[in-house]
């Protein structure tokens, strides 16, 4: 703890002292604006919508470096992860802007929150991203802390340890084995990292060496065409070789330019190329070239028009020395004769170079190691080494040859890491998110054993007996054995009105709109409601004029045509309309809702009354009267097809050899299902059906509202999912599924002290709530959460009462996942085909 409070107390006080550097570098430097607002966690909406709480892949990187690292990993992670967000983070503006270069697989890409720790707060709590995959050492106390409290698991990858780090995080102590301790897997690039993160305290059961993902890394090829053209540009012309300084430091230059001198001594025609590692060194490193009395201009010069044709070349640009290694014929690597650690020899060995660097390569120890092993490369101790061997290669064409061959083959014979990276994460996921989910369920479980019994009812009763709950001996078997002859009987009977359907024996009545229908298989929730609001407000969106025909479940209006909502205005409450119904209007304030038995009557009322264009029946699966356009069938994910009975010895509606009229399959709720469902559910409904889409969505949670607030207006403001972490709430709801709900809650962290399950539709009084208070106020919870279904059954009068204990809902909404994009572009083209088909022509 005391660690960590002088690590945040430095950090602040860092921040503080450099904000007018800040301001400086922001008045001379293009684009360090947006760095800095984007390091204070003011991230562009547009960027931010793309991965925010959508189970994203965040890599992160902290510069150029770690950027061609992390490049062949992003391209390995979208292809065993094709439908999941890749978000790409980097510390440095040279990172951010070779991202953006090289990483096309990404879906964002930002600038990393500094590590202060409201904005790592903030900033993970926003994102809530399914892993964080640090790039080689980028360790962040408090980010890693926060991700650890929202349950997000951490594996780093192309691990690298230096010495110098070694023994710097020593100094670290208990902070240090804290931040090891969020990390689940650790990929490290060799043996001798593994080992020193062993030594640093990870288990050596999560430690795996996979190798170094920058041999996968694509390194731009030059083509003689591309060459001529580059040389060209550089002004390099009638050059008879080519010397490049890659990366140098402060103390390099001038024993570059020594040796440069020597060669030059001998071939006058030589030219070099220098590459300082800080840019903004540019004017010292030009000073220097001008001392030791060569000419000497800029690639920046020469891209304004200069004419060229100096000693030197500088590159003053960012992201081109991969490139522009093409077209050296004898490279020194930079931060190598000096004790900062060396940098990468991978991308001048890709083009299959000579290469020098000096004895200080300790961050690139492995890979110098591997090079040095086959000859593959000249290590040199001094300036006067550096010298002597440059002007051996020059002056030996056959050498240079040799390590050329050399280093192109040790490039091919050690690519793979990312894609064992990409496999181990594969594993761990899978290993992590299961037990997450069992976790989840032993949470629910513990709190069942202390939930009332408010729901002993014959309903209840019922979906106990079907899934084989709490009842035993032979009267069980006596009433499974009646229920199992009825569902024999029931099955026959559906399968008969089907058939006089589908044989044209009953007539089908039909539309002159565009009909979709949202259902399921099964009884009990499957997220048909949410789904139809997603799916109207979609459509709506695309500038077609939708309607929503609901049944009126449990309404209290009689009649052929009921009409909750004209579009502009509410007309019915919620006892009145039904729960369902109810809510889909207060939610789509733009779009009719109306409810009777007989959908075929209220879409005609739909069309002649407000023009509906397209008509959503909400649960019309089974209501084969009216001929359709799309048939939507629900699974739900956490509870797939029942016990594979019919009613009522189990909760299928229909026999599941009927899903084959499907034109769609969606699954609701995979970020909750166990292991296996949702390949079960592919495998069923293929079985079935071959042609039918299939996607996935999850049901998101937004926010917490207070019900009163909620009641007043639905789309009013509340407090972030996270802020009711770690509070003892009592859940209440009278829903299809209440275990998912329940579920939801433990997975945001939400401890579930009691549950208290009604039946399903269950409409609330002013009894009931007294009891559900009570019982709050006795276990002492900090809030009761219920769901919006529930929140539009609860008597105004107890919405207004002021309570001690404060009533929140939990906003959802339904995200399409896996298949949504394939599935809108099918949507629009087949309404376009039938609602506009003088576009299409």
């Amino acid at each position: 703890m005391i660690m960590r409070f002088l690590y945040n107390l430095a950090a602040i006080l860092i921040v503080t002292i450099i904000i007018p550097i800040f301001m400086l570098r922001a008045t001379r430097e293009r684009g360090f604006v947006e760095r800095i607002k984007q390091s204070f966690g003011f991230y562009p909406q547009e960027t931010i919508d793309k991965v925010a709480g959508k189970n994203a892949i965040w890599v992160h990187a902290a510069s150029v470096g770690e950027i061609v690292a992390t490049s062949p990993l992003v391209r390995e992670f979208r292809k065993v992860f094709p439908d999941s967000p890749i978000l790409v983070s980097v510390v440095t503006t040279g990172g951010y802007e070779m991202a953006h270069r090289i990483i096309k697989d990404a879906d964002a890409i930002i600038y990393f929150p500094l590590d202060l720790p409201f904005l790592a707060s903030r900033v993970v709590g926003r994102i809530r991203p399914r892993v964080f995959l640090p790039v080689e050492t980028e360790l962040w106390p408090n980010f890693l802390k926060k991700a650890k409290e929202l349950d997000v698991p951490v594996m780093m990858v192309n691990g690298r340890i230096s010495d110098r780090s070694v023994k710097q995080y020593k100094y670290l102590l208990g902070m240090l084995r804290e931040m090891i301790g969020t990390v689940k897997c650790f990929a490290m690039q060799s043996s001798i990292d593994a080992d020193y993160i062993m030594r640093l305290g990870a288990p050596r059961e999560l430690v795996t060496v996979t190798g170094n993902t920058k041999f996968d890394q694509a390194y731009t090829s030059v083509s003689p065409e591309e060459r001529a053209t580059l040389i060209q540009e550089l002004g390099l012309t009638g050059a008879s070789h080519i010397m490049i300084a890659g990366s140098t430091h402060r103390g390099e230059e001038e024993l570059v330019l020594a040796a440069f001198a020597a060669v030059r001594a001998v071939e006058p025609n030589v030219r070099l190329i220098i590459a300082p590692r800080e840019v903004l060194r540019t004017m010292e490193v030009e000073h220097l070239c001008r001392k030791a009395g060569f000419t000497v201009n800029t690639r920046k010069n020469l891209q304004k028009g200069a004419e060229g044709g100096e000693d030197i070349v500088i590159l003053d640009t960012v992201g081109e020395l991969g490139r522009v290694y093409g077209l050296g014929d004898v490279i020194y690597i930079g931060g190598s004769l000096i004790p900062h650690g060396g940098h990468n020899i991978l991308e001048p060995a890709a083009h299959g170079k000579a290469i020098i660097v000096g004895d200080q390569m300790f961050n690139f120890k492995d890979i110098h190691a591997l090079f040095r092993n086959r000859n593959a490369v000249v290590t040199v101790t001094n300036g006067r080494e550096l010298t002597r061997e440059t002007l051996r290669l020059f002056g030996d064409a056959a050498e240079r040859e040799r390590l050329e061959h050399e280093t192109l083959a040790i490039i091919n014979e050690n690519k793979g890491a990312s894609a064992k990276s990409a496999q181990i994460l594969v594993d761990m996921l899978a290993t992590y998110e299961a037990r997450r989910a069992l976790r989840a369920q032993q949470r629910i479980r513990s709190h069942r054993v202390r939930a009332t019994q408010k729901v002993a009812n014959f309903q209840t009763y019922f979906i106990d007996l079907v899934h084989d709950k709490d009842v035993r001996g032979v009267s069980r078997r006596l009433i499974m054995g009646v229920f199992y002859v009825f569902s024999l009987i029931y099955e026959q009977l559906v399968n008969l009105k089907l058939t006089m359907y589908r044989l044209g024996w009953v007539k089908k009545e039909q539309l002159p709109c565009f009909v979709i229908s949202l259902g399921n298989v099964t009884v009990g929730g499957t997220g048909k409601t949410p789904t139809a609001q997603h799916l109207a407000r979609a459509i709506h969106g695309m500038g077609y004029r939708v309607a929503i025909l609901n049944r009126g479940y449990r309404a209290k209006w009689r009649g052929e045509v009921g009409i909750v909502s004209d579009g502009h205005t509410l007309k019915m409450d919620a006892e009145t309309a039904g729960d369902e119904a109810f809510m889909l209007a207060k939610h789509l304030p733009d779009v009719p809702v109306l409810i009777g038995p007989k959908r075929a009557v209220t879409g005609r009322y739909a069309i002649e009354h407000f023009g509906a264009e397209v008509a959503i029946l909400d649960d019309g699966y089974q209501h084969w009267q009216l001929e359709r356009d799309m048939d939507i069938l629900l699974v739900d994910a956490v509870n797939v097809f029942g016990n594979g009975y019919l009613l009522p010895r189990g909760t299928l509606r229909e026999p599941l050899s009927h899903i084959d009229r499907a034109d769609v399959c969606l699954m609701t709720k995979v970020d909750q299902a166990a292991p296996g469902a949702i390949q079960h559910i592919w495998e069923t409904f293929r079985s079935y059906n071959q042609d039918g889409l299939i996607l996935e969505s999850i049901h998101q949670p937004r926010q917490f509202v207070r019900l009163s607030d909620w009641y007043e207006d639905i789309g009013a403001g509340g407090i972030p999912v996270t802020e009711m972490e770690g509070k003892k709430v009592l859940a209440l709801s009278a829903i299809g599924n209440p275990a998912s709900f329940e579920q939801t809650l433990a997975d945001l962290g939400v401890e579930i002290v009691e549950s208290m399950r009604y039946p399903d539709h269950h409409d609330y009084d002013e009894r009931d709530m007294a009891e559900v208070l009570y019982r709050a106020e006795t276990l002492g919870v900090e809030a009761i959460v219920s769901t919006e279904k529930d929140a539009v059954k609860v008597p105004g009068d107890v919405v207004r009462a002021k309570w001690r204990i404060p009533i929140y809902v939990i906003a959802v909404e339904v995200t399409f996942q896996k298949g949504g994009d394939a599935f809108f572009r099918t949507l629009e083209q087949q309404l376009a085909a039938k609602l506009r088909p003088e576009v299409i022509t």
